[in-house]
């Protein structure tokens, strides 16, 4: 990797000093399950990495009376063994243990999963986010059968590769960024972006902020997350769904349904949410709600096999969500 200058902060406010004002002046590190292999394979070559790990007001998990606060350097483990968590909310719990590794979640943080860069071959290669070569995309014509089938009509055929995004976005929760000049509040739905440029990325951290945690507020929800995998080893999902309910007695007064790893971003089936408002949650109000969910889905010249496997994430991620 290229040479880099190492800084090791013990307090936020040290931390953002150190921040750069452009992308690859400087980058973050916490779990750097993700970065270091970036910067291994030269697509991250930041002049300065600025370490994290160390800031304790970035960890723990605290519950109060209006909702859960997830420090960004708490890691997977951490969040998955959390009684609080599995209790309130369980579609967390669930996205956190579907990563298998021991390692990655052991090491792997709830903030690097929200900025981790496309897992999409084509980038990983040197193709940019984009994914192009003179001036034409590479994936509608290439090798495509894990890329996406919603919001894939351009420039962006990527998906997004956080596993905790789809539940964080049913779930309505906050992302809290900081900067030297302050702080401000992002909606989950609204933290993860489609990039229109090489020059842009695929959420709304800008290079001179820290992402410093997640706000979850108590909305008395069934929730859960069910995903689609190809083998159980370490691997990401196919497709994956979470699932959000607030119930009136045994019917839906509400729904939030969210897809994963089938877009750019992670993905609000509104048509699903509006097919299973006012109905009891069945085995076939549950199909009806999965193939509204996909009902605009595009798939590519490889990956149609994606449409029925996201049915079944939010087939069954409704049925888990109301068995709790």
């Amino acid at each position: 990797m290229q040479a880099f200058e190492y800084a090791d902060p013990t307090t936020l406010q040290e931390a953002l000093g150190l921040l750069g004002s452009k992308w690859g002046e400087a980058d973050v590190l916490a779990g750097g399950t993700d970065q270091l292999s970036l910067m291994k394979d030269y697509l991250a070559t930041p002049k300065r990495l600025v370490n994290v790990k160390n800031i304790k007001e970035l960890g723990g998990i605290q519950n109060s009376k209006t909702g859960l606060r997830i420090g960004a350097t708490v890691t997977f483990e951490e969040l998955a063994e959390n009684a609080e968590v599995r209790k309130l909310f369980p579609a967390l719990a669930e996205a956190a243990h579907g990563v298998s590794s021991p390692q990655i979640r052991n090491m792997g943080t709830v903030g690097g999963d929200l900025c981790q860069r496309p897992r999409c071959w084509y980038y990983r290669q040197g193709f940019g986010v984009l994914a192009t070569k003179d001036g034409q995309a590479l994936v509608p014509n290439g090798e495509n059968r894990y890329h996406a089938i919603l919001g894939n009509s351009g420039p962006a055929y990527f998906v997004s590769a956080s596993s905790l995004g789809p539940a964080l976005v049913a779930l309505g929760a906050k992302i809290r960024l900081a900067a030297a000049s302050g702080h401000r509040e992002v909606a989950a739905a609204k933290f993860f972006v489609t990039p229109q440029n090489e020059n842009t990325r695929e959420i709304a951290l800008l290079p001179n902020e820290i992402l410093t945690e997640i706000f979850v507020p108590h909305e008395g929800t069934k929730n859960a997350t069910y995903e689609v995998r190809q083998k159980e080893a370490l691997d990401w999902p196919l497709a994956a769904a979470s699932v959000a309910l607030k119930m009136k007695g045994s019917t839906v007064a509400s729904a939030r349904i969210v897809l994963g790893h089938v877009a750019p971003t992670p993905w609000a089936a509104t048509q699903a949410e509006q097919a299973l408002t006012g109905k009891a949650v069945t085995t076939e109000s549950a199909e009806e709600a999965a193939k509204a969910a996909l009902a605009d889905a595009k798939p590519l010249s490889q990956n149609g096999y994606k449409v029925q496997l996201a049915r079944v994430a939010v087939k069954r991620a409704l049925l888990q969500a109301v068995r709790a």
